[in-house]
């Protein structure tokens, strides 16, 4: 079992982005993946920057998008637990 971590991945890659790692964003993301038993390599990884929503204390957001590569629909829970807010 992977360790546990109080802070969403959402929020994890957010924080990358805003202190200049965004280049380790990628691998986060499949660790993810490889703790939830999906392989890194079937998905393309992409990130878009959002503003946040009202009421957080963020000013952006980075959004987590997975596109797989043999062109089946990525799994709506999957996606939805990339993207979960704290």
């Amino acid at each position: 079992m992977g360790r546990l971590n109080p802070y969403t991945l959402q929020l994890q890659i957010t924080r990358m982005f805003e202190q200049g790692q965004s280049f380790f964003a990628t691998t986060k993301v499949q660790e993810w993946l490889k703790e939830r038993k999906h392989n890194p390599e079937d998905y393309d990884i992409l990130f878009h920057k959002k503003p946040a929503p009202p009421g957080s204390k963020e000013v952006m957001v980075v959004e987590i998008e997975l596109r797989r590569k043999d062109g089946q629909p990525v799994d709506p829970w999957l996606q939805e637990q990339a993207n979960l807010h704290a």
